[in-house]
């Protein structure tokens, strides 16, 4: 069996849970934050669907620079209403998947690095960077956006059975 036959199942079940709380995300709500020191359920939203798009450089490049020295900082581009947010996603998940799709075992244990300011965050096998940031990275945010859409009175579903 193949590495990504052994990721894939996992990555699209969190991916299909990811997207069931995405469409909770109400157009009124895109500004709430829980404090002024923490971003917007919109800012949380927009973060994941751009997540996925951090699956291309990490399968066709070595390295990402967060901050390039001379460059302008990595930011997480904020979409405007739950339908901006759900067609994103989906043509970010399709993307991310016949990316991971194609990716073959030698592929997946490459050394990729995360850099920032030209300083060396992390480097490890692609795969575990798709584990990380593909997945539990994912989790962790879509976490937050579950709370803070429960604090809205958003009912919101069990994501494990």
């Amino acid at each position: 069996m193949s590495l990504v036959d052994t990721f894939l199942p996992e990555f699209e079940q969190e991916m299909k849970g990811t997207r069931s709380i995405l469409k909770l995300v109400p157009d009124r709500l895109l500004a709430w934050k829980a404090h002024d020191s923490l971003n917007s359920i919109g800012w949380v939203a927009s973060h994941l669907v751009d997540t996925l798009t951090w699956i291309e450089p990490t399968l066709q490049t070595t390295s990402f620079d967060i901050s390039p020295p001379g460059g302008e900082p990595y930011s997480t581009p904020l979409l405007n209403s739950q339908e901006e947010i759900l067609v994103a996603f989906d043509k970010n998940l399709a993307t991310a998947c016949e990316l991971i799709s194609s990716a073959s075992d030698e592929d997946l244990a490459q050394p990729w690095t995360l850099l920032q300011s030209g300083t060396e965050l992390f480097t490890m096998p692609r795969i575990a960077v798709l584990k990380s940031f593909g997945v539990n990275h994912v989790i962790h945010h879509r976490a937050f956006l579950i709370a803070y859409l429960r604090m809205n009175d958003i009912q919101c579903p069990g994501l494990y059975g």
